[in-house]
């Protein structure tokens, strides 16, 4: 259930166009579409950059070097420090 309040103001095109989709989608309202929408590219929003997608060759190079390297060089303290800097978990 919704308990916060979101006030916009839009071009009267645009929210025409957008009730034209809402009730092609068979939605009970304008509003129901527009939190569709807001949630729907925010989940999208944050998943693209709270992901990284790396090549397979990438990371089975990065996997070897982690076998074979006993303690840490320079250049993967740097890359530590960097990601804790960037906030990647």
């Amino acid at each position: 259930m919704a308990t916060t309040r979101l006030d916009m103001r839009l071009d009267e095109e645009i929210k025409a166009k957008a009730e034209k989709a809402s009730a092609l989608l068979g939605l009970k309202s304008l509003t129901e579409y527009i939190v569709r929408l807001i949630d729907d590219n925010a989940t999208q929003v944050i998943a693209q950059h709270e992901s990284i997608t790396v090549e397979n060759d990438a990371f089975d190079r990065f996997m070897n070097a982690c076998k074979e390297t006993r303690k840490p060089n320079k250049v993967l303290m740097e890359a530590t420090s960097f990601t804790k800097k960037q906030g990647i978990k």
